[in-house]
């Protein structure tokens, strides 16, 4: 193992010197902070808590919280996940608590529109939906214009859906 993590490490010390990774991960921090601003600034009525998670190059994400998911103690995160290379937006609930009542709420209605987390005690989502399968990155506006009408989507069918299923 440890032969094993010294060579990948050398491998990573010399990737990191080539400096392409260094600022192509900058550039997408950027990106993301750019991104969560816009949305703070289209939506005054939701809540932006936190910061912006970094991660460990497993996921980027931001936290939205509208109104009628905050009182069921719901969030929506918008997530750069780095294995899948894509941005997705995934129901998560503000513990483990809220999100076992929301995953059994979702399963036991039988609404299968978004891929329903097998196990939300071992998740960090309850629902997650693909945005940007393949982002483009050349062309930004359009990009953030794909994630906010895919997150604005996700967030109304979610509304619709507790409506429909208020208890």
């Amino acid at each position: 193992m440890s032969r094993s993590f010294a060579a990948m490490m050398t491998e990573f010390e010399a990737v990191l010197k080539d400096g392409k990774i260094t600022a192509a991960y900058q550039g997408l921090a950027a990106y993301i902070r750019d991104l969560r601003a816009h949305f703070a600034a289209s939506y005054p009525d939701y809540d932006f808590p936190g910061n912006i998670y970094y991660g460990y190059l497993d996921m980027t994400y931001f936290s939205i919280l509208p109104p009628a998911l905050k009182k069921r103690d719901l969030k929506v995160a918008v997530v750069f996940n780095y294995q899948s290379f894509r941005f997705e937006a995934w129901l998560s609930g503000r513990n483990r608590k809220a999100q076992e009542t929301a995953f059994h709420a979702i399963k036991g209605a039988g609404w299968e529109t978004y891929r329903l987390t097998p196990n939300p005690e071992k998740s960090d989502s309850v629902l997650e939906h693909i945005l940007a399968p393949d982002p483009e990155f050349s062309d930004l506006d359009e990009l953030t214009k794909q994630i906010e009408r895919g997150t604005h989507d996700f967030i109304q069918r979610l509304e619709d859906f507790y409506a429909d299923h208020p208890a």
